[in-house]
């Protein structure tokens, strides 16, 4: 029987198998995390790009948990909407579509780069070399596009057609006057040859370098708003995590600044009181709660937009809870990779570049993030952020660390519907006692500017029964990214273990 080393969940099979070589020559979960995150840079190209940024949320076998935020800053200097880059585009769900805008103005201070060296430096055991190889490899030699990445493309392609630069990299080696389908093998040799280079110059080949200068001339000659100064500046933040106590557990996510932790811990204050019959998943109550508590968490973002700080007060909790028995309310491109091993290292990561700016730095294979013309994160307007502050993100990895030994690493993928997964898989695991699995699998719900979606499974009736207090209601054909994409392993104090990667967002687990 061979020795378990560690499991890991994540958004496709190469990002996921790149970890567990990893992991099967010696690593531990953070080296994993290092090669898995490279890797999803070339396996899923929409989600996750090195001008882009993130979050880890990180458990060392031996020291206290830690953040990692090395997500996207806004620039020093704005320029005038007259001046700027900046257009919109809509983002076809099928059943739902999203405006998104891009442009050289839309892209924010990137940190997946800096990210990716401190973690290497603090954490990790082996040579930058082995760890960037998989993606080097896969980039080389191509990776076959899967139906979940065809999905992805079809959605934000007018996107990946924006520039020629950008068609060029997302082209079909067949006809390169159209995107890549589903089956062709997508191949990124420049992308390859600057992994090639980063590895053996460091971080400084793009925060100082050719890349870096290149990406700022753009900038200027294009009507965007970084200058050297921002990348140069650009600072990976560490943070302790946000712990919240809830129904035999203690959560650990991501703090303030970044919003999803505080409102996921919020939700869950809502309904620490309320009685939960564990037999009731899925019926009128459960649903009615759940949806009313997604309710008063938006009302309370807006209401406490400029003093986030404040929503974890007992006081001001208490206030919303009268509301919410009183009744008579009114009121993006991610992905996950979450990694265990067998010596208790723990590793929650989740990656975003929005959906990509359509600008491509020349020679280098990577598109830029359009974090500034992402709505969900600019939630009072295009052009009202403040100057060289970290973007308010919804991300949230997590961990839970329960009372009877249980470790559970997870996070999700999908705008603002990230605080509603990750609050439906956890409610599912400890109110309704689920196995890993079904937690994941459970239909959804999400509310969101008046609107009840619904994934099937949730019966119809039930529909029917709440529209007195949700009139605008959506029932989804299928399950969907829409609803996000919670990939999650667990392990127990007896050493089993088992990964779920969300059917929503492709996902894939393996242990090694």
């Amino acid at each position: 029987m061979k020795q378990f080393k560690g499991i890991i969940a994540a958004g496709h099979y190469e990002t996921v198998k790149a970890g567990c070589e990893i992991l099967g020559e010696g690593g531990n979960a953070f080296d994993a995390v290092v090669a898995s995150m490279l890797t999803a840079c070339v396996a899923e190209p929409v989600l996750a790009s090195l001008g882009g940024g993130g979050f880890l949320t990180a458990r060392p076998a031996q020291s206290d948990p830690l953040v990692y935020d090395f997500f996207a800053q806004t620039p020093h200097r704005k320029l005038t909407e007259g001046e700027l880059g900046f257009y919109p585009i809509e983002a076809d769900f099928g059943t739902a579509s999203q405006t998104f805008h891009i442009g050289m103005g839309s892209i924010a201070t990137p940190g997946f780069i800096k990210g990716l060296y401190t973690i290497h430096d603090n954490h990790c055991r082996l040579p930058l070399r082995t760890l960037f190889q998989p993606a080097i490899e896969l980039a080389t030699k191509g990776v076959s596009i899967n139906p979940f990445q065809h999905l992805i493309s079809t959605i934000v392609a007018p996107i990946l057609r924006a520039t020629p630069e950008a068609l060029q990299i997302n082209a079909s080696p067949e006809s390169p006057d159209r995107l890549i389908s589903e089956g062709e093998r997508h191949r990124l040799p420049a992308f390859a040859d600057f992994l090639k280079i980063l590895q053996h110059e460091g971080e400084r080949l793009f925060y100082e370098g050719e890349a870096g200068r290149q990406l700022v001339n753009d900038c200027r000659d294009r009507g965007g708003h970084l200058q050297m100064d921002d990348l140069l500046g650009y600072a990976l933040l560490r943070r302790s995590p946000l712990r919240y106590r809830y129904h035999g557990a203690q959560i650990l996510t991501n703090p303030l600044p970044s919003l999803g932790g505080t409102l996921i811990a919020f939700s869950l204050g809502q309904l620490a009181s309320h009685t939960i019959d564990p037999n009731s998943a899925g019926e009128e109550d459960h649903i009615r709660r759940l949806a009313q508590t997604m309710q008063i968490t938006q009302i309370a973002r807006m209401d406490h937009h400029s003093s986030m700080e404040r929503l974890l007060d007992p006081d001001i909790s208490e206030q919303f809870k009268k509301r919410l028995r009183q009744g008579g309310l009114s009121t993006r491109g991610t992905t996950q990779i979450s990694i265990a091993d067998r010596d208790g290292n723990l590793a929650s990561m989740t990656l975003s570049n929005g959906e990509g700016s359509g600008y491509v730095i020349p020679g280098t294979g990577i598109m830029m993030n359009n974090m500034l013309g992402e709505e969900d994160l600019n939630p009072k307007g295009f052009h009202q952020w403040p100057l060289n502050q970290r973007l308010a993100s919804m991300m949230a990895p997590t961990l839970i660390l329960t009372d009877d030994g249980r470790s559970i690493v997870l996070g999700s993928g999908g705008s603002n519907r990230i605080r509603s997964a990750i609050l439906q898989v956890i409610i599912n695991l400890l109110d309704f006692g689920m196995p890993l699995e079904q937690a994941v699998s459970f239909p959804r719900i999400h509310y969101e500017s008046e609107l009840l979606s619904m994934e099937p499974g949730i019966d119809a009736a039930i529909g029917d029964i709440l529209k007195s207090e949700f009139p605008k209601q959506q029932h989804w054909q299928s399950k969907n990214l829409f609803f996000g994409g919670t990939h999650c392993v667990l392990l127990d104090d007896k050493g089993n273990h088992i990964g779920i990667g969300d059917e929503r967002r492709g996902g894939v687990s393996l242990s090694v």
